[in-house]
C-alpha cells in the first residue's frame, strides 16, 4: 500500500476540527474544482459511524464513483473512512485529532492501492496517484484550517454542532 501522512496545526478546538473533518458540505466546497458531488447515502451535514456516502468526481478526465463508509469512530479523537466500492483495490483514511491547548493537531494517514497489480500499480501509485491525492488532501486540510480558524465554521456546523455538544455534555 502507498501511504500519505500529513499533520496540520489548526488554531481551533478539537471538537470543531473533528466535526468539520466529517462535514459532507465542507468536503464538497473543498473539492468543487473536481466537480465532486455526493450522490447517495449521507449527502449533507455530518457523517457518522456505520454511515456511507457515494462520491462522484472527475479526476484525470475520467468520472469516478466511490462509496466510503465510516468504519471507526471515537469522537473527538479519531475516525476512519474506508472505500467500500470504487476505483481503488483498497483505500483507508485515518483521521486523528490531538488537542494542543486551544489548538488541534490533525493527523491524516491515507493508505491506498490502485487496481493495477503489484508492479504497474506501484509505479502508478507513486508517480501519478500519490502526488494527485497529496495535493487534494493538502487542499482539503487547508479548507478545514481556514474555516475552523474563522467564523465560517458556523456555516458548516450550526445547529448540528450545538445539538451534538449539548447531548454529549449531558451524558
Amino acid at each position: 500500500m502507498t501511504t500519505i501522512q500529513l499533520t496540520t496545526r489548526i488554531e481551533a478546538p478539537v471538537d470543531r476540527v473533528f466535526d468539520l473533518s466529517r462535514s459532507i458540505d465542507l468536503h464538497l466546497a473543498s473539492t468543487a474544482h473536481t466537480g465532486e458531488r455526493a450522490i447517495a447515502g449521507v449527502t449533507r451535514g455530518l457523517i457518522g459511524l456505520n454511515e456511507e456516502v457515494t462520491w462522484s468526481a472527475r479526476h484525470f478526465g475520467i468520472r469516478f464513483r466511490m462509496t466510503v463508509g465510516i468504519t471507526g469512530y471515537d469522537r473527538p479523537h479519531h475516525f476512519r473512512d474506508e472505500m467500500l466500492r470504487g476505483p481503488f483495490q483498497k483505500m483507508e483514511h485515518d483521521h486523528v485529532f490531538e488537542p494542543q491547548g486551544s489548538a488541534t493537531l490533525m493527523h491524516d494517514t491515507f493508505r491506498f492501492t490502485s487496481p493495477l497489480g503489484p508492479f504497474g500499480g506501484l509505479l502508478v501509485d507513486r508517480a501519478l496517484l500519490r502526488p494527485h491525492l497529496l495535493a487534494l488532501l493538502e487542499e482539503r486540510n487547508g479548507w478545514i484550517k481556514r474555516v475552523a480558524e474563522s467564523n465560517e465554521w458556523e456555516r458548516f456546523l450550526s445547529e448540528e454542532f450545538f445539538l451534538l455538544n449539548s447531548i454529549e455534555s449531558s451524558s
